[in-house]
């Protein structure tokens, strides 16, 4: 295992988009890091406004950023609002790296999404698959802009030597999920139908596309220690996976959500709907060597995912909230 060659401890730490899925587990996270954690509400600054950011981050002066502040959603909302998707993702990081660059900022961890590699990139996926082939389609506005935040670290650390790391996490749950139907995620989406079918009684429920493209599916406070560790050991241009290793598949990942919840009714499949991209699991090799490895297992996590959800947080922040 590598040595530490950055410490959090003593340190201002801003983490961007504390509110949603992935910036809440990092808040958690760093809590029993002895630094000082500063927020930004969106109500108070529009990091898509470039004078806003700049203001605030003069003002408080973070030492180490986390972007986790994005606009996201699953493939109808990605369809309904590509614009959206685009510009809002192009301004955040262009904002934020930008004006961090300017105050001095220490080190910065940008989180990237799976979704950025080619839809047809050999599997299991391995960083350097990064544009080598087509996007997947229904999301492709948001990968372009995912794509462009990390090529923007790169620049800055090849030109300007800014401590900038970029770290790509797996399909993500876990506490603060997004629920909504209209822009959820395939596991938020399903935990919900599937839930909402038991309580009606429904006899059967019906998932979109064919059932058998396969996922990887990362906890989210597996992805803040992940997060945490490389910040700590890492600092070098290329991008790091963060990931399980392991996938399932869309029919299996049904009837282990339909287990969880207690729905005992049929499920069938709509093959009209997009399935998306075929398969999507990570190559870990490169964090595997560092001397990390996922701790909860997807049924455990599914476990606590729907106590999380019975416990009323029916429609959380994006997983990457601003």
């Amino acid at each position: 295992m590598q040595t530490t060659i950055y410490e959090i401890a003593g340190k201002r730490v801003w983490v961007a988009g504390h509110r949603g899925m992935v910036g809440s587990a990092l808040m958690r996270r760093l809590a029993s890091e002895d630094c000082e954690l500063v927020t930004a509400d969106r109500e108070s600054v529009d990091l898509r406004r470039q004078q806003e950011t700049e203001d605030w981050l003069a003002e408080m002066k973070p030492d180490l950023v986390y972007l986790a502040a994005a606009k996201v959603g699953g493939i109808l909302a990605n369809r309904d609002r590509p614009g959206e998707f685009l510009y809002d993702n192009l301004m955040i990081e262009a904002n934020v790296m930008e004006v961090a660059r300017r105050t001095g900022v220490g080190k910065l961890v940008v989180l990237g999404s799976s979704c950025i590699y080619p839809k047809f990139a050999p599997q299991p996926i391995a960083e350097d698959a990064l544009l080598t082939g087509p996007l997947e389609p229904t999301n492709e506005w948001y990968a372009v802009a995912k794509i462009a935040g990390i090529k923007m670290a790169q620049a800055y650390r090849q030109q300007y030597g800014c401590d900038f790391i970029c770290l790509q996490p797996a399909n993500l749950y876990g506490p603060n999920d997004n629920f909504d139907p209209a822009s959820s995620h395939v596991i938020a989406a399903l935990l919900r139908r599937f839930h909402e079918a038991r309580i009606s009684g429904a006899a059967e429920v019906t998932v979109w596309g064919t059932g058998t493209p396969r996922r990887e599916f990362l906890h989210v406070d597996d992805l803040a220690h992940a997060c945490v560790f490389l910040t700590k050991r890492y600092s070098a241009f290329d991008i790091v996976n963060i990931g399980t290793g392991e996938d399932i598949s869309i029919s299996d990942l049904a009837n282990a959500i339909a287990q969880t919840v207690g729905y005992n009714g049929a499920i069938s499949f709509d093959p009209s709907k997009p399935d998306g991209t075929p398969r999507k699991l990570l190559d870990v090799t490169r964090l595997n060597a560092m001397g990390w490895d996922a701790g909860i297992a997807l049924v455990d996590g599914l476990r606590a995912y729907y106590g999380d959800f019975l416990d009323g947080a029916l429609i959380g922040e994006s997983a990457f909230g601003r």
